[in-house]
């Protein structure tokens, strides 16, 4: 049986946001949309702060500087919301 695998590329090509989500396209065409309020960071932040990131991590990962937040694209996909603080 010959099975061909899919290759995926799970790097960060574009990253936005719009007032309810985090919307990540990858390398591979797929797109990861989030809600926003998972990210309390980048939640609260403004627009302009949000429109400001940089690709970290080798491709897998987004920063933004302003806020001090960091996400993956792993964890994206994981569909992991950040961790509560108590």
């Amino acid at each position: 049986m010959n099975i061909s695998a899919k290759i995926t590329d799970e790097r960060v090509a574009d990253v936005r946001c719009n007032d309810d989500s985090l919307i990540v396209d990858l390398m591979d065409g797929r797109t990861i949309s989030v809600p926003l309020a998972w990210y309390p960071r980048l939640h609260g932040a403004t627009a302009d702060q949000r429109n400001h990131w940089k690709i970290a991590g080798g491709g897998y990962g987004i920063h933004w500087p302003e806020i001090d937040e960091d996400l993956s694209t792993e964890g994206l996909l994981r569909g992991a919301p950040a961790p509560k603080v108590a």
